[in-house]
């Protein structure tokens, strides 16, 4: 492998946090109900004001939308809904005049099936160059009318889908780990490796600073395509059931290193950090290893219960066994595929829950991850504290595992909903007409507007966090102590500072508190509240 470009140029990005901006919910420019791009420039502003050094865009190319935008018709091209390429360059200008780096995803698994390539492999036929883009097999059983493998998608249901031919016979099978309009791409192909070198250097020749790559492992599948001895009735979770022959096998790191290459022949070199769902962290690791990716997402906190024994241990699992001086873990506690924090957190037992509890704890947490190693990644809207919208109508629901499950509960569409800019308003500043989601109403003092007015706001406490760990904290690599000092409390070291979290119901006293830079709960001297945390200098 290529030895690493030296670390100094990517200092800022290791010491970095990422505001994930997710265009169809982040403001309307246009006034057709619908965020877009004019209007993410225009609140470019807020962003930079918030304290972060970068921005990561959500897919913002030609898309079906049957997944998001995560199912790409022209990685090329900007979605009409979304705008123009001139508003892109424009967008990447802005954010560069402000001092904000620019991050945009990279759907490297899967295509749309309403791409060209796709489109020209369904007419091309069997056998054909065409349909050597993406995984087409012949189907099993005396008629073919079997799928090929017993493989299962990570939305639920069959990860094959059988196509009609051209004279109107049933065809072959085609292979899709997420939703059916998401044909895989064949990696094995060396046209498919050529035509996203071309990708990449579109963007990266349009001034774009890095990508965010996205469902990395699912690139990596084994040339002999086999049976995995998959439940039918469940979905494939790659956090549990990785390595298989479909998801993290494979050359998908020989891939990887050719991916680093190129970005680093860029003067000064471009970021790459992955979306790796792996089930260990010893499987994580080899994607940030010399040569490979500058960091990965640390998502796993977004998938824990509000427990100090398994975050300590998660982290603990993770930092111990990390290339300190050549790469860096991203820590992600929200983005827009999981509930949102303020929900997550508010479970105070298994029937009841609590939003202010919910609030307590999500501060508490943005205080934790802030405080570790590495860099960190914000959602939209997190910074305002925004719980999860839980009542939109079924009929209303797009997530495609809602409709490949039948199961509700397991969309992400709640988390998506439109920001809420001001305290009045058909969509409280997002548009001048209503969004196809409508926000609720009590977001009104959840709006941008409101928390501005609020000096005790939650937007006002992720500013002043910020700006600590911008200004404050030495080095946000810099290695890091446990302190062990109850069952129930998550503390650690890291030069001057401390960070101690209170998992309890109860409230904690501080042993030789310091002098305290941050607290998410007001509490009495020396005392840290129930669930809460804080920052102390000593």
């Amino acid at each position: 492998m290529r030895p690493l470009v030296p670390s100094s140029l990517t200092a800022d990005w290791r010491r970095g946090v990422t505001y994930q901006l997710y265009v169809r919910s982040f403001s309307d420019g246009n006034g057709d109900g619908v965020g877009d791009i004019p209007g993410a420039i225009a609140r470019l502003p807020y962003i930079k004001s918030l304290g972060v050094d970068s921005v990561w865009v959500s897919p913002w190319y030609v898309s079906p939308m049957a997944d998001g935008g995560y199912d790409v018709a022209d990685y090329c091209d900007i979605e009409p809904m979304f705008g123009t390429l001139d508003d892109a360059d424009q967008f990447i200008k802005e954010c560069h005049r402000l001092d904000l780096r620019v991050m945009v995803d990279v759907v490297v698994n899967h295509c749309s099936c309403a791409h060209p390539w796709f489109q020209r492999a369904l007419r091309a036929g069997t056998n054909s160059p065409e349909r050597e883009f993406f995984y087409f097999r012949d189907g099993r059983g005396p008629r073919g009318d079997e799928p090929p493998t017993d493989w299962v998608s990570v939305f639920g249901g069959p990860a094959w889908t059988r196509v009609t031919e051209s004279d109107g016979t049933p065809g072959q099978w085609y292979l899709h780990l997420f939703d059916s309009a998401q044909p895989d791409l064949n990696w094995h192909n060396p046209a498919v490796r050529l035509a996203f070198d071309e990708i990449f250097r579109f963007w990266f020749d349009r001034g774009v600073d890095g990508f965010r790559l996205d469902a990395v492992p699912a690139i990596g599948k084994e040339p002999e395509f086999r049976d995995a001895g998959c439940d039918p009735t469940q979905q494939f979770a790659p956090e549990t059931n990785s390595p298989t022959s479909y998801w993290d096998s494979g050359d998908v790191h020989e891939i990887v290193a050719h991916w680093r290459a190129l970005a680093d022949s860029y003067s000064p070199p471009k970021y790459l950090v992955g979306e790796i769902n792996v089930s260990t962290t010893e499987a994580l690791l080899r994607y940030v290893r010399p040569g490979e990716l500058h960091s990965v997402f640390a998502m796993n906190l977004a998938k824990l219960p509000w427990s100090a024994r398994q975050f300590r241990h998660r982290i603990d699992q993770h930092l111990s066994s990390f290339y300190p001086d050549e790469s860096w873990l991203t820590w992600v506690s929200s983005s827009h595929d999981e509930v949102r924090t303020v929900t997550r957190y508010a479970q105070g037992d298994e029937e009841h829950s609590d939003p202010a509890l919910g609030v307590r704890r999500a501060k508490a947490a943005l205080l934790m991850t802030l405080a570790l190693p590495g860099g960190a990644c914000l959602y939209q809207g997190e910074e305002l504290g925004l719980p999860q919208v839980t009542d939109i109508p079924v009929e209303m629901l797009e997530d495609p595992i809602v409709l490949r499950t039948g199961d509700p509960s397991k969309g992400r569409d709640g988390c998506r909903v439109a920001l809420p800019w001001t305290l009045s308003g058909p969509s409280f500043g997002f548009s001048v007409v209503a969004p196809r989601v409508a926000q609720p109403t009590e977001w009104t003092h959840l709006s941008v507007e409101s928390q501005e007015q609020d000096r005790n706001s939650f937007l006002h406490f992720t500013r002043r966090v910020l700006h600590l760990r911008r200004h404050y904290i030495d080095d946000a690599v810099s290695d890091m102590e446990w302190l062990d000092w109850s069952d129930d409390i998550v503390a650690f070291e890291r030069g001057r500072l401390r960070c101690v979290i209170n998992f309890s119901d109860v409230p904690f006293a501080l042993a030789s508190p310091g002098r305290i830079a941050v607290m998410s709960e007001t509490s009495g001297s020396g005392w840290l509240a129930p669930n809460s945390g804080a920052w102390l200098w000593i």
